[in-house]
């Protein structure tokens, strides 16, 4: 869909963003996180084309750009308006009139479940109903590329789940998303990719998947400490089998032996406590990135 390559952006002596080069593919949802001041916003804006870059560039996969919607984290809406009249008017904005633009507007907060609200004041919406506005707005005119800054940002966990469960409903559409969040069991739930920024550098980017299986492990951990000549028996058996105190630590392609680990655990009259096979977390992830 979009191919960002080697994108720096500068404001004045801040370089914003430095280098960066992500794609975003059809169909996929990338978690794109980062602590306050990494970059996020800026790269929302640079793919929405609503900064240019300084260097690099922003093209397209095939030869015709998608068209982008962006939904920013701080929702500022002309409370006087009703939410129909509101999207009426985003309808226009987005070249769309008549029959068309009416047709657009249903659509959209039909997808939000907003429907029921569009004779209703924005003033007198809750902070849900406002964010699920702004999902509305992004979505005017069926676009296939979805920024969202924020999503669930402000919403208690009802409405966080409301929103999570659009974006998932976007993605089975055969849309791409691309949203930054804070709260990283959003990002594991529903996201197919992950990126770290962090002073504007890309600091890790990886399928979810292959992100979460990277380092997964079984612990095995016994009654009493191992001495040393069964310590040496037990580091025999694979280089990927460790053993620190009475736990027994089997990663990589140590994992399939864990059954016969405990088998001569037993064979010891070693009494086994606890078995758990482990994986890395998206949390451990950003920590290690950022850090």
């Amino acid at each position: 869909m979009i191919h960002v390559e080697h994108v720096t952006k500068r404001f004045y002596t801040l370089t914003a963003l430095a280098d960066v080069s992500v794609t975003i593919r059809r169909g996929e949802v990338i978690g794109l996180l980062g602590p306050n001041g990494a970059g996020k916003t800026t790269l929302f804006k640079i793919v929405a084309g609503l900064l240019n870059p300084d260097d690099g560039r922003i093209r397209p996969t095939g030869s015709v750009w998608p068209r982008a919607a962006l939904k920013p984290e701080r929702l500022l809406f002309p409370n006087h308006l009703r939410v129909g009249q509101y999207m009426k008017m985003v309808a226009g904005l987005s070249n769309l009139s008549g029959g068309e633009a009416d047709t657009a507007v249903i659509n959209s907060l039909r997808q939000v479940d907003l429907l029921d609200a569009i004779g209703k004041r924005i003033r007198t919406c809750s902070k849900g109903m406002r964010q699920r506005l702004g999902l509305a707005q992004a979505l005017i005119g069926d676009p296939p590329l979805v920024l969202l800054d924020e999503p669930t940002n402000g919403l208690d966990p009802e409405g966080q789940e409301d929103i999570l469960h659009r974006i998932k409903a976007l993605q089975a559409a055969g849309k791409s998303v691309v949203m930054s969040s804070h709260q990283l069991h959003e990002v594991t739930e529903v996201c197919s990719h992950l990126v770290i920024l962090n002073r504007g550098h890309i600091l890790y980017q990886n399928s979810m998947a292959d992100a979460l299986a990277a380092r997964n492990h079984i612990i095995i951990q016994t009654s009493v400490k191992l001495d040393e000549p069964t310590r040496r028996q037990f580091e025999q058996i694979h280089a990927q089998l460790t053993i620190s105190g009475d736990t027994i630590t089997l990663e990589g392609e140590a994992m399939p032996l864990g059954r016969q680990v405990l088998s001569a655990l037993l064979q010891l009259g070693l009494d086994v406590v606890h078995v758990e096979q482990k994986r890395i977390t998206v949390a451990e992830i950003y920590a290690e990135a950022v850090q």
